[in-house]
This record gives C-alpha cells, sequence and structure tokens, in this order.
C-alpha cells in the first residue's frame, strides 16, 4: 500500500492533499514530481518514525532530484535521522553534503554546530580538553554563519557564544 494511503490523522491526509494538488499543477517534469513523491513519502514516514522507511524514499528521492536546492533539503532530512539514531559522523556527512548544494540552510549548519557542541562536550568530560576546544571553536564557526542567515534564531547558541567569550559583540541582533 503506498504511503499516502496508510496516514491515519488530519494533518497527514490534509498534507497529502494539498502535496497532490501542488503536484498536479506544478510546472515540473515528471522526474522532479517522482522525486517529490518520494521525498513527500519519506517526510511522513519519518514523522511516523519509520527511519528505515524514510531513508530509502529519500534514497529514491535523490536518484531522480536534480535540482541542487531539492537535493539539500533531503540530504538534510537524512541528517536528521541519523543523527537522531545518534550516528552523528553519518549525520555529520549528510548535513556538509546539505549546504554543499545549498549553504544558505541555517538549520543545517546549526546541527552541524550542535554536534560539534556535544562531542566538545564529551572530548572535555573525558579529559581531552584541547580536542573540546577545537570541538567548541568549530560549533562557533557554524553557529555564527547559522545566526548570520537567520538572526532572531538559535538564542541558546547566541548566549553559549557571549557567554563563553567567542563573540564578543552583539552583531547578531
Amino acid at each position: 500500500m503506498p504511503r499516502t494511503q496508510k496516514n491515519d490523522n488530519f494533518i497527514d491526509k490534509s498534507f497529502t492533499v494539498m502535496a497532490d494538488i501542488i503536484l498536479k499543477i506544478l510546472p515540473a517534469n515528471k522526474k522532479a514530481k517522482e522525486a517529490f513523491v518520494y521525498y513527500r513519502d519519506g517526510m511522513s514516514a519519518q514523522a511516523e518514525g519509520e527511519y528505515a522507511e524514510a531513508l530509502d524514499y529519500y534514497n529514491e528521492a535523490l536518484e531522480l532530484e536534480q535540482d541542487p536546492n531539492d537535493r539539500s533539503y533531503v540530504l538534510y532530512n537524512m541528517g536528521l535521522i541519523y543523527a537522531s539514531n545518534g550516528d552523528h559522523n553519518k549525520a555529520l556527512e549528510y548535513y556538509h553534503q546539505a549546504i554543499e548544494l545549498n549553504p544558505r540552510m541555517p538549520q543545517a549548519l546549526n546541527n552541524i554546530a550542535v554536534i560539534y557542541h556535544f562531542q566538545g562536550e564529551r572530548a572535555k568530560e573525558a579529559g581531552d580538553n584541547d580536542a573540546g576546544e577545537a570541538l567548541f571553536d568549530q560549533a562557533t564557526d557554524y553557529w555564527i554563519r547559522a545566526i548570520r542567515l537567520a538572526p532572531n534564531n538559535y538564542i541558546e547558541a547566541q548566549n553559549w557564544l557571549k557567554t563563553t567569550g567567542r563573540s564578543q559583540v552583539d552583531i547578531f541582533f
């Protein structure tokens, strides 16, 4: 049974109906429309916690999708799945690929920073202060990039940058 027929709640059904309408009127070629269907089904599976199924749909979408911006969102969502499963290295790979295609994706930049910050905390807890600081420096770079793109977002990151002295000026507000 196609995923579009599995949606049980009102919001999922509404999203599916709207996506189908947009898909029909969208001036895109058949391949792009098919890629969108896989992407939509991947998002639906991901929302339900069906991560393996979502990854399958996303991989299908990547095989068909040519638009770099659209590909970046597929890669970003794949990164989300790997991050939620604790595979931070794989998540970083997908986030970096997404940014290569779309450098103006603050959410991917933020997620990279969050992972580097987490890894920095773990390194410091393990007694490796130098590695921890290096990871914090990487987190800083990515958070600054994300905040420049979305100045009203990532308030906790902005506070961390200020309280740790990694941001000297209020350039973000």
